[in-house]
């Protein structure tokens, strides 16, 4: 998939990141569906990267399962971020992830089964 500035429109606030060996989907955290975390505050959820990365793991297993061997998760307390070798599958990781964080319905049902990291 070319990386072109309609790609990277589709999926603000993401943002990516191109290396040499791969690419990285991120997000700086606390800027984006805070109010999805906050449904779940008094367990401990803040909105951090690691929060987002529990929620993006459950997307994955749930919504992307034939992606899951190709998409790992190093987040930071203030940032989330997803990272590929194989950047044709995180860009379909990162797309379908946009587009279900954007149905409340839907990312609140995935948060519910998300684990406090």
């Amino acid at each position: 998939m070319e990386i072109t500035e309609k790609f990277k429109n589709e999926i603000a606030p993401f943002f990516w990141v191109e290396y040499s060996s791969g690419a990285s989907a991120c997000l700086n955290a606390g800027e984006y569906m805070q109010e999805v975390f906050d449904t779940r505050a008094d367990e401990g959820f803040e909105g951090s990267g690691y929060d987002w990365s529990s929620l993006a793991q459950v997307f994955l297993g749930e919504c992307c399962p034939d992606l899951k061997e190709k998409i790992n998760f190093d987040p930071e307390a203030d940032m989330f971020c997803a990272c590929s070798a194989d950047r044709d599958a995180l860009a379909d990781f990162i797309l379908q992830f946009k587009k279900a964080c954007e149905d409340k319905k839907v990312i609140l049902e995935l948060f519910r089964r998300a684990e406090l990291d």
